[in-house]
């Protein structure tokens, strides 16, 4: 029963580790180009921050994997959702980093953050350890959020002509 709990935990990563790649040349080049408020974390610990919470999103759904029985019907809406919420959250950074649309990635991280609060709705019946390794990732897509709002607000996007 290993082998799942591996898989499940690994999983998120995936996402990270391609959002790295995108990341890597934005945040040497364009992102210090951007007013950014004060407050804002370092980006040394965003990597380290993004490692532990997919970690514990992912062990997150391994326990709510097994709970259920695997991949059952009763799984479908909290996997399912948590599916949801593991695209969005890819998504996030080509969008913000990637392409440099600021706005587009806030509208993106409200709908991310949203679907992650429907998930650990879902998941609290199945398992309250599940729901609680959840809640730092909810806490940090806030602080995200209010970043991502601030740099989009501090940061008009230039009108091509």
């Amino acid at each position: 029963m290993w082998l799942p709990m591996l898989g499940l935990t690994a999983l998120p990563h995936l996402g990270g580790l391609y959002g790295g790649y995108v990341t890597r040349k934005e945040v040497k080049i364009w992102y210090p180009t951007l007013q950014k408020p004060s407050w804002r974390p370092p980006n040394a610990a965003f990597p380290v921050v993004w490692a532990c919470l997919y970690t514990g999103m992912g062990y997150g759904s391994y326990l709510v994997w097994k709970e259920l029985g695997g991949f059952t019907e009763d799984a479908l809406l909290p996997m399912g959702l948590y599916g949801l919420q593991l695209a969005l959250n890819w998504a996030w950074t080509p969008i913000f980093f990637g392409a440099h649309k600021l706005k587009l990635a806030l509208i993106e991280i409200l709908f991310l953050t949203g679907t992650v609060g429907a998930t650990m709705l879902s998941w609290y019946s199945i398992s309250r350890t599940a729901t609680l390794l959840m809640a730092p990732y909810l806490s940090w897509l806030c602080l995200a959020t209010s970043l991502n709002y601030c740099i989009w607000r501090d940061n008009p996007e230039k009108k091509e002509e």
